[in-house]
């Protein structure tokens, strides 16, 4: 290892940007990069399928609170739910003289929640389409067989609509990681927040972002080839009748990503 370093250090020697502290930054933001996409994505997912199965709820005290969560999550940009969060938390009254405080009053935990509030919306529509399209023969044959309703959600529903929503669910992590580059706006240093240090530091833009823009670029390509993956695997049955579907699939959410990269 520490003839790595060595090697590496001695590469670098003529760089006067790039050196073995700038790349401990971009290092630093990758990895606070990562968790905070990967835990909001994680919990987003967990919260997104109850929910999606209340939204398609007939009880409208069920159905109605949800829609108007996603409503307004999906209606209003990330990066305001984001100061609402990291800012508003401080005018609750008393927050500050409870245990919270000591996960509030650090930057990751707020854009945690905000991330995770946002992609959790945007997800449980996602999977309310696929369950809504689940073909009704596979219904009437579930109950066909006697099984509850529960037992049909759990294993006809939403495996069938996990397989739907795939290549949508994938569009949407990708976004998510576009939008984390917001979170450097809260003091939060991960990829964007590391090449803004290095920016103010040397006073070269070009290679600050640029150097980050292809780490990006790599984290795209990284999780577009897995999900690629994942569709072979999981859609193989479909064969070629499955591509028209994907193809409709990523060019609405790419009209969609607009929005969402607006936010």
């Amino acid at each position: 290892m520490d003839a790595l370093m060595s090697r590496l250090e001695a590469l670098l020697a003529d760089n006067s940007i790039f050196t073995l502290q700038t790349l401990g930054y971009y290092g630093e933001g990758l990895v606070t990069t990562v968790q905070l996409v990967f835990l909001s994505l994680v919990i987003g997912l967990v919260l997104a399928v109850p929910l999606a199965i209340g939204r398609g709820s007939r009880q409208r005290w069920i159905s109605l609170p949800i829609f108007l969560y996603c409503y307004v999550f999906r209606g209003t940009p990330l990066l305001i739910q984001l100061y609402l969060i990291y800012y508003g938390v401080v005018f609750v009254e008393g927050i500050q003289d409870t245990w919270l405080w000591v996960l509030l009053e650090k930057p990751f935990v707020p854009a945690l929640v905000a991330f995770t509030l946002n992609t959790a919306a945007y997800t449980t529509e996602i999977f309310r389409g696929a369950i809504k399209a689940t073909p009704r023969g596979e219904i009437e044959a579930a109950r066909a067989y006697g099984m509850t309703q529960r037992l049909m959600l759990r294993r006809i529903v939403l495996p069938s609509a996990f397989r739907r929503a795939l290549p949508a669910y994938g569009n949407e992590v990708i976004f998510m990681l576009h939008a984390s580059a917001i979170a450097s706006v809260v003091t939060l240093m991960d990829l964007t927040g590391a090449a803004r240090f290095v920016y103010a530091r040397f006073y070269a833009p070009f290679d600050a972002f640029l150097f980050v823009a292809a780490i990006y670029l790599c984290l795209t390509f990284a999780i577009l080839y897995f999900f690629r993956y994942l569709e072979k695997r999981l859609l193989a049955h479909l064969g070629t009748q499955g591509a028209p579907t994907r193809a409709r699939h990523t060019r609405g959410l790419m009209r969609k990503g607009g929005i969402k990269g607006a936010s």
